[in-house]
């Protein structure tokens, strides 16, 4: 069950397809009664019942009933669910965002759908057309290819300078020693980093013993920046995987070192949560398996010394403390900040080091999502269709060659019926049914040698077409032996409306009736 609904106190504890847990208490509304009878309907509205796949979500419908629970009991409302009346219901909607009046509407008919003690006329007005028109939003388009190519170079170029800046920074410190005896050099100072972890100004001159003024002449932030990846450096990671990729946002900042799996040495299977549609995968090979590779020796040192509960993260930075924990605290790891995942680019500060502008010369916001409409319009572009791959390291050429080329003469054979059975079935439905009137009919005792070549029947076959020996429900069969539904030899087990499209069969004016029939059947059971 995907929300649990706790009492004493009154808490919803929601399981997300990711794993991971939210848990929101609603302890303090008023009318308890009322807020216990809602909560009742969240396990409806959480995936995969519903559409609650992340805590965002999940947080906004809460404050969304917290809102209507509280308008409620300022509007002097005490009773439950039964109690609620359309005006009342119509006041909050006019009164409430075109949100907070939808999310209402569904959280309202999850409830009514667990305990159906909503009043009818209130069910149907649920059901009803939207007060209020919900306002148009506009697609992600895509980056235009020189926008692309801008913010391709403008990542690569900070992957490659952070990670030559850490080999550099890697080498001094392995050739430094101590500073408390060696004294305080970038070398030494590197090597005190590297063997401790980040620290603060503060931190590192009460542990080497020497004056803030030699610490900060050495460079001790640029060198910690070089050894140590933040939150920047990790967001150009992650972005030009995304370019890479094409893999969803959420996806990408949620990824774990168990996701990737190594199936070779140089390609790897990527386990991510896609936020809407629960676990998927991909295989990669290339280029993204070379930047997975590089992050993973870009990051250890600070996976060294990262806590046990986020050193499983992918994403691991170094976050500066932040406001009162500035003075007293040191440097943090952690993983990417969650729920942010378009933001991570304009809150570490990487835009704006990197200074990219669109082609009308404006700065150019760099937003996952769109990265990843971009990747998928560059694919259409270049005549991807859409079809997957038996193997993804497969084109749809090597497939077709090595899964769909027949191998022996026998399945040779058996590819050939296939092609030529369906080639005749394609000619059969460009046929007209056969249909004879009285006047065709009468035309037919006539002109009996050519009626009956026409059909494809002999004239004892025909008589008894005439004569109505070989009618079944909805026609006459030229031969209930051959028919395409069964076995050869052996009568046709076709439903009736089979017959309407069987080249087999003839139609006479005496079936109306039961083609009428049919017709009504049909009619009743779609509701039409």
């Amino acid at each position: 069950m995907p929300a649990h609904i706790h009492h004493d106190p009154l808490r919803v504890e929601f399981v997300f397809p990711d794993g991971s847990r939210y848990v929101t208490a609603f302890d303090t509304l008023p009318n308890q009664p009322l807020v216990a009878e809602l909560i009742a309907g969240f396990p409806e509205l959480v995936h995969p019942h519903g559409t609650i796949a992340a805590r965002g979500t999940a947080a906004q419908y809460a404050t969304g009933l917290r809102r209507m629970v509280r308008w409620l009991a300022d509007e002097g409302f005490t009773g439950g669910m039964s109690d609620l009346t359309r005006p009342l219901l119509l006041r909050y909607w006019l009164a409430a965002s075109i949100y907070r009046a939808d999310m209402a509407r569904a959280l309202l008919r999850a409830a009514h759908q667990t305990s159906g003690t909503l009043a009818p006329d209130v069910v149907r007005f649920l059901n009803g057309r939207p007060n209020k028109v919900r306002p148009k939003t506009t697609p992600l388009q895509p980056y235009t290819e020189a926008e692309w190519q801008r913010i391709t170079d403008a990542l690569r170029s900070v992957v490659r300078q952070s990670w030559a800046d850490h080999q550099r920074a890697v080498a001094a410190a392995e050739a430094g020693q101590d500073p408390r005896g060696g004294g305080v050099t970038p070398a030494n100072v590197a090597h005190e980093l590297m063997e401790y972890g980040p620290m603060s100004t503060r931190a590192l001159t009460a542990s080497v013993g020497c004056t803030r003024f030699s610490v900060e002449q050495v460079g001790r932030a640029q060198i910690q920046d070089a050894l140590y990846p933040s939150g920047k450096i990790a967001a150009a990671y992650r972005m030009l995987l995304g370019v890479y990729t094409g893999v969803v946002p959420d996806g990408i900042a949620g990824l774990g070192l168990g996701d990737v799996t190594w199936s070779g040495d140089a390609s790897v299977l990527l386990d991510y949560i896609k936020g809407r549609r629960g676990p998927e995968s991909v295989n990669l090979t290339g280029r993204p398996v070379r930047l997975i590779e590089r992050w993973l020796e870009h990051s250890a040192l600070l996976r060294r010394h990262a806590d046990e509960d986020v050193r499983e993260e992918l994403w691991l930075r170094l976050r500066q403390p932040s406001g009162r924990e500035r003075r007293t605290s040191g440097y943090t790891i952690s993983g990417p900040a969650k729920f942010k995942v378009n933001q991570s680019a304009q809150k570490s500060g990487l835009a704006a080091q990197l200074g990219l502008v669109d082609d009308s010369g404006k700065p150019l916001l760099l937003h996952m999502s769109r990265i990843r409409t971009t990747y998928v319009n560059t694919l259409s572009r270049k005549g991807w269709t859409g079809n997957t791959a038996i193997d993804p390291n497969h084109t749809t050429a090597v497939e077709g060659d090595r899964y769909l080329t027949a191998q022996t003469p026998a399945q040779m054979d058996a590819v050939e019926t296939i092609i030529e059975e369906s080639q005749s079935d394609l000619l059969r439905r460009a046929l007209p049914p056969v249909v004879l009137t009285l006047e065709a009919a009468a035309r037919a005792a006539v002109d009996l040698p050519a009626v009956a070549a026409d059909l494809g029947v002999s004239d004892g076959a025909l008589a008894e077409l005439l004569g109505g020996e070989r009618d079944v429900f909805t026609a006459s069969c030229k031969d209930q032996l051959a028919g395409l539904h069964g076995p050869a030899g052996k009568p046709c087990p076709a439903r009736p409306w089979v017959c309407l499209l069987c080249p087999l069969a003839v139609f006479m004016p005496r079936h109306a009736p039961n083609l009428l029939r049919l017709h009504a059947s049909s009619r009743g059971s779609t509701g039409r």
